[in-house]
């Protein structure tokens, strides 16, 4: 994904814009997408930093061939790039980066060989037999342990992120990288975010169920309203929170994609930009964008705690795609879950509101104290210091305050609670 300061954009008074991705600039991305990927298939088998010299070589060949093509409008240059951008070369190096597999060798191995041949080395010079012979010791281990000095070597330091082989380069095709690479770029914007809405159409209801399931994968809370053509979608953006969280930031930008699935969508966002975090608007719209992905599945410590759940006798069952929950005028709820008792099918919605949003919680109150028929649970972490009691006077809803896991008797107990 692209950092803030890979992005090319430009200042319109109080907006902040994008620099226009049109044929010429995607020819562009292309073009130095391919070459770093070829460059980073000839380096499979050697180390980081070794991969990453070549890249940079690349990089800077790529930078000065563009350049020149724009300065001189010689035979290849993009067709109608106005200057060139040396920013460019750089993001695109990062997604293709993104894209590098690398060994992981666990920091044991080397570690403790590293305390072998240290600790032979002191014994030999302790000998005071000659002078020290780092060959030979490196020999001596080596045959002792089937293998070659070269080989030893390697592996003397291969928990060192430099020395990490590469394994394999899995970069997207340099047309779709092109195609994309403008979402990427917002994506990036987003990261200065303290608020997003955006609006979305869709063909059908199962278009925008996937586009919720994926806003509560990401565990964004988001406000969910209806408009006359579709929905509006209101979320926090991570410098709004009270500490900015860089993980939390990068659920947002993921949600980009999820967002622009839609037949018709636009996002606006107020952000704070540049070293003085200038606030500013960034808008940004279109129509759905191929192949973008959704993710439906559930959180892990959702997963977990359904396991954990359908394991235990409770005498309820799980659903896992639960209704919608609208409440006219008032907004949105998206659960999580529904749970329904087998003996006579009292139902029971499940909202968990993870770690993020304390104003989240008094949303869902209010929502509730605005007439929201529905029995519902919702579960919220103690680190965001809400009391259970907050809707202790609606029968219909309950707040269950977890400390680091979902408790299965504490959630069957609110549970029994909320359909006596």
């Amino acid at each position: 994904m692209l950092t803030a300061d890979l992005v090319t954009v430009r200042r319109r008074g109080d907006e902040l814009r994008l620099a226009p991705t049109d044929d010429a600039r995607r020819a562009a991305i292309a073009l130095i997408a391919t070459a770093l990927a070829e460059r980073a298939r000839g380096e499979i088998g050697r180390a980081r930093d070794e991969v990453e010299e070549a890249l940079q070589e690349t990089a800077a060949a790529l930078e000065a061939d563009l350049e020149d093509r724009v300065d001189s409008g010689g035979p290849g240059n993009p067709p109608g790039v106005p200057a060139f951008d040396r920013r460019l070369v750089g993001a695109v190096g990062k997604l293709v980066r993104d894209g590098l597999r690398f060994e992981e060798t666990p920091a044991e191995a080397a570690t403790a060989l590293r305390r072998t041949l240290f600790r032979e080395a002191a014994a030999r010079r302790a000998a005071g037999a000659g002078p020290f012979d780092r060959a030979a010791l490196l020999d001596d281990v080596a045959r002792s342990r089937e293998t070659t000095p070269a080989a030893l070597e390697r592996e003397l330091f291969a928990d060192r992120p430099g020395a990490q082989r590469l394994l394999a380069v899995e970069v997207r095709a340099p047309a779709l990288m092109a195609a994309d690479f403008e979402l990427a770029e917002a994506q990036a914007v987003l990261l200065r975010a303290t608020k997003v809405e955006a609006e979305v159409q869709a063909r059908d209801a199962a278009a925008y169920r996937r586009l919720f399931r994926s806003l509560k994968f990401l565990r964004l809370l988001p406000v969910i309203t209806r408009t006359a053509a579709g929905y509006r979608v209101e979320m926090d953006g991570p410098l709004s929170l009270f500490q900015a969280s860089a993980k939390y930031g990068l659920q947002l930008a993921l949600a980009l994609p999820a967002i622009a699935a839609c037949d018709r969508w636009t996002i606006a966002a107020d952000v704070r930009w540049g070293a003085e975090r200038r606030p500013l608007r960034f808008r940004l719209g279109g129509a759905a964008a191929t192949g973008a992905p959704t993710r439906s599945e559930l959180p892990d410590e959702l997963a977990t705690f359904v396991a954990a759940f359908e394991r235990a006798e409770t005498g309820w069952r799980v659903e896992r795609e639960p209704a919608i929950l609208d409440l006219p005028g008032a907004g949105l709820c998206v659960p999580d879950l529904a749970f329904v008792r087998e003996r006579d099918g009292a139902r029971v919605a499940f909202e968990l509101l993870g770690f993020w949003s304390r104003e989240a919680v008094f949303r869902r109150v209010d929502l509730v104290r605005a007439g929201l028929p529905q029995r519902i649970l919702f579960a919220a972490s103690k680190t965001l210091r809400v009391g259970e009691a907050v809707l202790d006077d609606t029968p219909t809803a309950a707040l269950y305050v977890f400390s680091r896991v979902l408790a299965v008797r504490a959630v069957l107990d609110h549970l029994e609670r909320l359909s006596p």
